[in-house]
């Protein structure tokens, strides 16, 4: 398998070491600042291709790569925003089945999840094929100090194509409101410790002033406090934020196993002893609702 990795500026996709771990080490990348990106993938990569290509035309891309990449017959992208612009315009150059959302690809079995991750369907592809793999799912491990240095990379001229194509007219920064909670770099979990919707909504406008992402269990999404798409863990959303503060999350094995590997982790409880506390860089005793509303007013004074 190829892993297929836009860049932007230099910098690595969502997903994008995982993919390439996902393919063995084999990675293609596209965009602008190629080489820049390959260094980042360090130890991850073991044949590394890059073409430099300006900054992002999917449409223009994909004829490039399906001019080069015929022999190639499982290709596997990021499910980043611009992974999921570049696959399906690549699947229908190349004349391939496209599966998106997968959590795990090898050549002979695909697994989908579907319906927001509550149901998990596995494919047998018949032939070559194109996929989407969801970033946080997979994981990859450090890479060790003593890893030799990243292979040589080759870099191709793009010429560019004739295509009609997308054209940027701005790049806006994510709103940490309503950004995909698998992107965001900092998270603000609540859990069961929150008693009532008008904590929920204080533990949003905290987020907002944080400038972080708000999530919460599925134990309140199913109660409707907040939607399913802010429900983190193995049946919802895998994340991996640089930090990540829970409050009133009690840490169960389905909620843990989707946080990835956050550099700090805080949680609040009153229980000393559950699994988030004993997770957390720092845990602090004390009731979640107090904590969310002292914080709140705390920002508020200083306004």
């Amino acid at each position: 398998m190829l892993a297929v990795i836009p860049v932007r500026e230099g910098g690595l996709p969502a997903g994008g070491a995982e993919v390439v771990a996902e393919c063995g080490g084999r990675a293609l990348l596209i965009g602008e600042g190629t080489d820049a990106a390959a260094v980042l993938l360090g130890g991850h990569a073991e044949a590394i291709t890059v073409i430099e290509a300006g900054s992002f035309a999917p449409a223009a891309w994909a004829v490039v790569l399906a001019e080069r990449l015929g022999d190639e017959a499982h290709i596997v992208l990021p499910g980043s925003p611009d992974g999921r612009d570049l696959a399906p315009r690549l699947a229908a150059a190349m004349q391939r089945d496209l599966f998106a959302g997968a959590i795990a690809v090898t050549p002979e079995r695909v697994q989908l999840a579907r319906h927001g991750g509550l149901v998990i369907t596995d494919i047998n592809p018949e032939g070559p094929f194109i996929a989407t793999l969801q970033p946080g799912v997979r994981g990859v491990d450090p890479a060790p100090a003593s890893i030799a240095p990243a292979p040589e990379t080759t870099v191709v001229d793009f010429a560019p194509s004739t295509q009609v194509d997308v054209r940027i007219v701005e790049t806006l920064a994510p709103d940490a409101a309503t950004m995909d909670l698998a992107e965001s770099p900092r998270i603000l979990g609540g859990g069961a410790g929150l008693s009532s919707t008008e904590s929920f909504a204080q533990l949003a406008e905290l987020s907002g002033r944080l400038d972080a992402s708000m999530g919460a269990t599925r134990v309140i999404t199913d109660r409707g406090w907040v939607g399913h798409e802010r429900q983190i863990g193995t049946t919802g959303v895998v994340v991996d934020p640089r930090l990540y503060i829970a409050f009133g999350v009690s840490g169960a094995v389905q909620h843990t196993s989707g946080l990835g590997q956050p550099d700090h982790i805080i949680s609040v409880n009153t229980d000393p002893h559950c699994p988030m506390m004993q997770l957390a860089d720092l845990a602090i005793v004390s009731d979640a609702n107090a904590v969310v509303a002292a914080l709140l007013q705390r920002l508020t004074d200083h306004d």
